[in-house]
Order: C-alpha cells, then structure tokens, then sequence
C-alpha cells in the first residue's frame, strides 16, 4: 500500500518526537487549532466600528491580537480607535455580536476525528484558551461531545494569567493529573507557542499564515490535524485509513470552474476555506445540477494571489469537454496527503495518474458516498 498520508504527515523533520518523556495527556487550545471561530466572526469588528464612524485598519489587524486575552484586546482596541467606550463598555457591546456568530463556527479539518481518537483510547485531554470561560462553553455546546470529552476545561479568567504566561497549561496539568513534562500541547498561535514552552510541554504547532512565526518554536508543525500522528508521541495510532485514503467530514465548496481551477464563490476568497484545509483530496463535482463526476483535488497555498489559496479539480473517468467557464460544486469527502508545494503545484502525469486510481478506487466504497 502507498499510505501517502502516513508518510508525509509533516512538513518538518519528525525524528525524536517520542524521545524523552512519554505523552500522558493532550493540551488543546480552541480558537483555530479545534474552532474555526475567526472565520466565522470575521467582519463583526467592522460592524462595531462604523457604528462609531470608524473604519477597520486590516492591516493593522492583521498583524496583532490573535491569541490575546479579551481584556488586553478591548484596552488596545479602544485606544487605537479612539473609541469613546471604556474597555468594559466595548466588551459588553461587542459581545453579543460575537455570542450570535459563534453558533455558525466550523470544526477545523481533523479536530472531530482527533478528539474522538483519543477518547476513546482513554488519553486525558484538557482545553486551555485564552478566552473566558463562560465564552468557550458557549463555543463548544454547537459540537456534540465536545465538552464530555475534555476532563479539564479552563479560560483565562480561571488563572493569574493568560498566554504567553504558561499558568493555563501548568493548571491544566495539574488538573490532569499529568506532569507537564508528560503533556503535548498542540496550538496555531506564536503566544500559545510561548506558553507552552514556558511551561516546559512539548508543542504540535497548526498554524494560519498569520501566524508562521511559531514554526521555530514549536517541535512538529502541521498544515492541518489531519497530518497529525499520534504514534509519533506514544499514543494509540489511528485506525480509520481505508488503504489509501482517509474518510473526512464532508468539505463543499462552490465556484466558477476556470481551466481546471475552482475560483471560490465569495467576495473574498480567503473566507471559503481556512488555511488548514490544504491537501490532495478526492469526491464529487456537480456541473449544471444534474451531472455528478468524481475528482481529484489539489487544495495548495499560493502567497502571490490575493486568495492565496489555489483550488485544482481534476475529473476522473470522464471524457465530457466542459465549457471554459461554468459554475461547479464539489463535496470533498477524503482525504489522500499533505500538500507539497514541489510535488502538488504541477503533478507529474504519471503521479497524477496513481493519484486518480486511489481516487477512482475510493469513491467506490460506501464510506466515500456524496453527501
């Protein structure tokens, strides 16, 4: 078998990860390491402004606050925009936009399957964010089993302090039971990143474009936690590959199908998907509503357009001649393996090919239905 997915999980160096101190117990953090809630949220910040006559610096926010705690963001959100609000004033009106939209947050790809894995091997698992504790109930209630499956939940307004500090971390230990020597933190953002290494825990690093200058820091860092290995930490491996390709929580997309790309249907293409949804993946295209064909997909990062995210769809088995521009569906429903941007920006036919076969092979099975 070719288990692409197992051999290229990573897109750094993985010898050692089980060296040292065995992995007794995983540390999560929320907001875009389990939670798509930025993407979700995004534009709610803008609304809030303009009733304030004040127009969002993107830029600027670009480029600062993600990780921080509410408090810090409210003191330096009020001051940058001269806002006639204090800093509690602006959380008690900001919130519950941001409460409304939560509802609507995804799970990132890999998050369910991952959670679900270790539970049921029996690995102790905690969720320490820096948002308060009340906001990360709200969050995780819109995902069934969520908040069963943590024995140890915290925010930051449970300890002196939140991230860069390690205090959430070492609580969360502590809680566990589990020494931190014994615990793998796995986190998307640079200060998430900082506190665990201050907390002396070994770190699975997922992070968005904004936030590569974790990559130094952390151990392992993955495009997505459907790289993610756990029998590279000592844990139970999993068992859900079916030969080559791995059944995943259905991905749709829709779009104008243009020479072989997917150019995503949104006024802004980088809110369609979030940066972990990268790979080669397999399932269904719909062209006019009635023509249903399987296909290949090339999902890869591209930082000299402004969507930064390129969509190739490959038709498998099919001779039809499709117009240079039509509006297309796709439903992704498996997974292949991680992106490489030597290997996957311009497949070699005869990888294409073998790529199209597991592809073909899988879409067969009732596993890889449309959905």
């Amino acid at each position: 078998m070719l288990k692409f997915g197992a051999d290229m999980s990573c897109c750094c160096e993985l010898q050692g990860c089980n060296e040292g101190a065995k992995v007794l117990g995983v540390i999560f953090d929320l907001d875009g390491t389990l939670l798509d809630s930025e993407r979700a949220t995004r534009g709610v910040l803008n609304e809030f402004l303009a009733r304030y006559g004040k127009e969002l610096d993107r830029e600027k926010e670009d480029k600062k606050r993600l990780g921080m705690t509410q408090k810090d963001t409210a003191a330096i959100m009020v001051t940058d925009y001269e806002l006639p609000l204090t800093p509690d004033q602006f959380i008690s009106e900001i919130t519950p936009i941001y409460r409304e939209r939560w509802a609507k947050a995804k799970a990132l790809p890999g998050a369910n399957r991952l959670i679900k894995h270790l539970q049921k091997n029996g690995v102790p698992m905690a969720l320490a964010s820096n948002s308060l504790r009340e906001y990360i109930d709200a969050k995780i209630s819109y995902h069934k089993g969520w908040k069963e499956s943590f024995s140890v939940i915290l925010g930051s307004d449970q300890v002196k302090a939140g991230k860069p500090s390690p205090y959430l971390f070492e609580e969360a230990a502590k809680k566990m039971g589990v020494d931190a020597i014994n615990c793998l933190v796995i986190e998307d953002s640079l200060v998430g990143v900082k506190a665990a290494n201050a907390a002396k825990m070994k770190i699975v690093a997922v992070p968005s474009r904004r936030e590569a200058d974790c990559n130094g820091l952390a151990n392992v860092v993955l495009h997505s936690l459907l790289e993610f290995q756990p029998e590279l930490w000592g844990l139970p491996p999993f068992d859900d590959w079916l030969d080559d390709t791995l059944p995943i929580e259905p991905i749709h997309l829709s779009g104008l199908y243009v020479t072989g790309c997917l150019e995503e249907a949104t006024d802004n293409a980088t809110l369609a998907l979030p940066d972990q949804a990268v790979g080669l993946y397999l399932g269904w295209a719909n062209i006019d509503t009635d023509r249903k064909f399987k296909i290949l997909a090339s999902i890869n990062l591209d930082f000299s357009c402004v969507a930064y995210k390129k969509i190739r769809v490959y038709l498998i088995d099919s001779n039809s001649d499709l117009k240079q521009k039509q509006n297309m569906q796709i439903s992704l429903v498996g997974y292949i393996r991680t992106w490489d941007n030597k290997e996957l920006s311009s497949i070699a036919f005869d990888k294409l090919e073998e790529y199209k076969s597991i592809a073909r092979a899988s879409l067969d099975l009732p596993s890889f239905t449309c959905l």
